[in-house]
């Protein structure tokens, strides 16, 4: 059974107003009448027959009005007072709610007489052999304490309905209790015209009902029974047979009537009568069966605890009355018909099923009503006192209005037909000061609730404002201090500690005084994994019990309930523990639900800022590594040469494009002294940190011992080669172009390692390439270089350049290439050393169109 969450409270509430004011009507109805007897008859004995529609008579009593008006035995009674016998109600309207002397008009059709007679009496006193015959003195006190029969079943099951309106275990309750109001006989000869309708259609349809509600109910409750977990459909189809016999009694008394008539026309006889009383005593059969064997056999020992509960007073409740039906039906005689020492006692015992459920509400939660056990004494007295005080004010009030509306219409109106009225205004006075005792109820439980430590909560409102500030908690301390605030104030435990995941995969304590040696609790620690399967509050129970499994392990941090909080992928993201509350009232349903929805929008919560941490903390890093690029490439700029030896016979510049922060690329100018230049540029493999590392390391190298190049520019090389290979891994290397320049000769000594041959445009507009002389440096150990030379003429122009400028690539992947350089070379020959090395990378970026993928570097010298 589950609960019914998807409609509104209004809804729910009214919906059960409805059905209690229809509950507490019907008593009311048979309770007053149920004592009313006949007074007045027609000295005969008859009965009635659907099928004929008429009164059969058997026995005409001597000396009565009828008798000496000419009735005799074997007529039979078309109408009375010119109304037509087609059901009950003329002969319960004028003959068994009349008075003696009142003038009766019988249509009798006798054998033998072609039409119709007509006879006219009055009535006599009643007689015992007449249908609904006076009571013996016995019969008569008998009647006056089953006339109590629905005060029990209405009080649990409304009071249960009210409580847990959103429980449909509550509702089927209130069903199953409503249709033991109907087993009792309607006292339907007695009941006001306005009211026989009423009555007779509760009666059919919620008896009619009752075998497959009973059912049901224990099919399902306390938990679903091993004969429902073998066979799910067949409580489903009792339903559905008690809704079809419910409606077609209802429709057939409707036509006679008469519920007894129907009975003994339809119910003692014939095939239906035996579908009918199959489906009856095997629905209450299956019922109590079930109710045992989930007592017996329930995989839960909570369901088995609660079903031992009830299942002796329901067995003790239904067995007499179900021994005396088979009686009855055995014999043929009524269940009226049972000796007064029988119908005492069977009647009696139907009490024991909704007083066993009060009991088992009260005492052992089996509804978990918001009532206080033996541990708050004090409250249940104080709390459930005025409650209890509140409903006999209500009764007594009820009961003074109605009286003074009686005495009041009395003297001015025919008691039979103010009856019904002064019921009708008595019930709804009396739904009226329900309503006004609830509201005054509200007032005084809320303060009661605060001075025994109880706070009524509303968890709609919870839930709705920890949704909206959990959106808005900036970090996880936010969301353990905006938990503390709603648990606290709606439960008010005694004891509240929240456990968060940390980055290691533990779990620290965010809040509350744990124990010591509990501050941490690690991840595959088996009671955290048994929380993450079960993924709903669980109970824990106390160390030594033995009781508990896994979650055993837990017991030394002396909570009462584990609450775990699981992020989308049902991982667990933390854990709420709780203690006893201050008020000793054990977690209810309500609370448990509580508890795991706010642990829900918590764990959803707690994802969504280790998400916001983490882009924090990516930014952050980000941030920072931006800011160290920066001073990265501000040093790395440092490193490229900030002046130039003034050479006269040469005009030449040096520049360096990075495509990120900083690169491997690296160019310098080399002061000789006067007259004499050292040009550079290298490019490291690799890009970003490690090789402007490179870079630096092959920079320093170079400087530490350059003047050894002016005598020789290979052993210098040479030097630099093993410092490099030394200090840095087997997979990094350097390619490098040195170019030594002598203004006084204007000879220009080079060493090529593995680097894109230089252009030298000479003035002609020949093209010479300065190809290599050596390998690369850094990836061997033994390793030697050679030596060229040119000579540059006034006009020539010697560019040198990275892969970054032929390797540039265009969007659809064509290479820009020596050729377009060279060309690019050719058309700004006359310009300026620097605005030439403006020209050639404008020129490259044009080509690419795209993001830069290499760095680009260039020496470009020109002689005067």
């Amino acid at each position: 059974m589950g609960k019914l969450t998807s409609l509104p409270r209004p809804i729910l509430i009214g919906a059960a107003a409805l059905f209690g004011a229809v509950m507490v009507l019907y008593s009311a109805v048979w309770m007053y009448y149920i004592r009313q007897q006949p007074t007045a008859g027609l000295g005969v004995s008859c009965k009635f027959s659907g099928k004929t529609s008429c009164l059969h008579v058997s026995e005409v009593r001597e000396g009565t009005a009828a008798h000496r008006a000419g009735l005799q035995p074997g007529d039979h009674i078309r109408a009375i007072n010119a109304q037509p016998m087609s059901a009950m109600d003329p002969y319960y309207n004028i003959v068994t709610r009349g008075r003696p002397g009142d003038e009766v008009r019988l249509t009798v059709e006798r054998a033998g007489e072609s039409e119709p007679i007509e006879l006219s009496f009055r009535l006599g006193p009643r007689s015992p052999s007449e249908p609904f015959g006076t009571l013996t003195t016995a019969q008569a006190a008998a009647l006056k304490i089953i006339s109590f029969y629905p005060l029990p079943f209405l009080a649990v099951g409304l009071v249960v309905l009210f409580f847990r309106v959103r429980d449909s275990n509550a509702w089927m309750l209130a069903l199953l209790f409503g249709g033991f109001l109907a087993g009792p006989p309607v006292p339907e000869a007695t009941i006001h015209p306005s009211l026989r309708a009423f009555a007779l259609s509760y009666s059919t349809l919620l008896g009619g009902f009752l075998p497959g509600v009973f059912y049901y109910f224990f099919a399902v409750f306390p938990a679903p029974s091993p004969l429902d977990r073998r066979v799910p459909w067949l409580k489903r189809g009792y339903l559905v047979t008690g809704a079809i016999f419910a409606f077609a009694w209802w429709w057939l008394s409707s036509r006679v009537g008469s519920i007894a008539v129907l009975a003994e026309e339809s119910l003692m006889a014939g095939p239906l009568g035996a579908v009918y009383l199959f489906y009856a005593f095997s629905g209450f059969g299956l019922g109590l069966g079930s109710l045992v064997g989930t007592s017996l056999r329930s995989p839960s020992a909570e369901a088995r605890r609660k079903a031992r509960v009830i299942v002796y007073g329901a067995v003790a409740a239904l067995t007499p009355v179900l021994l005396l039906g088979l009686v009855a039906i055995s014999t043929g005689a009524g269940f009226q018909d049972q000796p007064i020492w029988v119908i005492i006692p069977v009647v009696m015992a139907q009490w024991l099923l909704p007083l066993s459920f009060a009991y088992a509400v009260l005492k052992h939660r089996v509804l978990e009503l918001p009532v206080l056990l033996k541990r708050s004494a004090r409250y249940f007295l104080v709390q459930r006192g005025f409650t209890i005080l509140l409903v006999w004010a209500v009764v007594g009030i009820t009961i003074v209005f109605t009286t003074f509306l009686w005495r009041l219409v009395e003297p001015w109106a025919c008691p039979e037909s103010a009856v019904p009225g002064v019921l009708i205004a008595g019930a709804g006075f009396g739904l009226l000061s329900v309503w006004a005792g609830r509201q005054v109820g509200r007032q005084v439980t809320s303060r009661i609730d605060r001075a025994f430590f109880r706070s009524a909560y509303d968890a709609r409102l919870i839930l709705e404002d920890l949704g909206e500030k959990a959106r808005t908690a900036a970090n996880r301390k936010d969301l353990v201090t905006l938990l503390e605030c709603h648990l606290r104030e709606a439960l008010q435990p005694s004891f509240l500690a929240v456990y968060l995941k940390t980055g290691d995969g533990s779990f620290c304590a965010e809040l509350g005084g744990v124990p010591s040696g509990l501050e941490t609790i690690p991840s595959d620690l088996p009671a955290l994994r048994e929380v993450a399967r079960r993924g709903r509050p669980c109970y824990v129970p106390p160390a030594g019990t033995g009781d508990g499994g896994e979650l055993s392990t837990l017991a030394s941090l002396h909570a009462e309930c584990l609450v775990p909080m699981l992020g989308r992928d049902e991982r667990l993201m933390g854990l709420v523990a709780l203690g006893l509350r201050l008020s000793e009232e054990p977690y209810s349903r309500e609370d448990k639900r509580l508890l795991a929805s706010v642990a829900s929008q918590a764990g959803i919560a707690l994802e969504s800022i280790g998400l916001a941490e983490n882009i924090a903390e990516r930014m952050e890093a980000e941030r920072r590594a931006e800011h160290e690029m920066s001073i990265a490439r501000e040093v790395q700029g440092r490193l490229f040469p900030r002046r130039k030896p003034e050479i006269a016979t040469l005009d030449y510049a040096g520049g360096c494009i990075q495509a990120r922060a900083v690169g491997g690329d690296y160019y310098d100018f080399l002061d000789f002294g006067p007259g004499e230049l050292g040009l550079v540029l290298g490019d490291v493999v690799g890009k970003g940190i490690s090789a402007a590392l490179m870079m630096a390391t092959l920079q320093a190298n170079l400087r530490s011992q350059y003047a050894v190049a002016r005598e020789d520019i290979g052993r210098w090389l040479e030097s630099v080669n093993r410092l490099f290979y030394d200090s840095t891994a087997e997979n990094y290397f350097v390619t490098l172009f040195f170019a030594y320049y002598e203004e006084q000769t204007r000879r220009l000594r080079y060493a090529n390692c593995g680097h894109n041959p230089p252009v030298l445009l000479r003035t002609d507009g020949a093209v010479e390439r300065l190809t290599s002389t050596a390998t690369v440096l850094g990836l061997f150990e033994d390793w030697t270089c050679s030596t060229a030379e040119v000579t540059l003429a006034p006009g020539d122009t010697l560019v040198a350049f990275t892969d970054g400028v032929p390797e540039a690539a265009s969007d659809q992947g064509e290479m820009f290439g020596d050729d377009r350089l060279i060309a690019v070379l050719k058309e700004n020959r006359n310009l300026p050393s620097a605005a030439l090395l403006d020209a050639v990378t404008s020129a490259v970026e044009r080509f690419s169109g795209r993001e830069q993928e290499d760095d680009i570097t260039l020496l470009v010298a020109r002689a005067l």
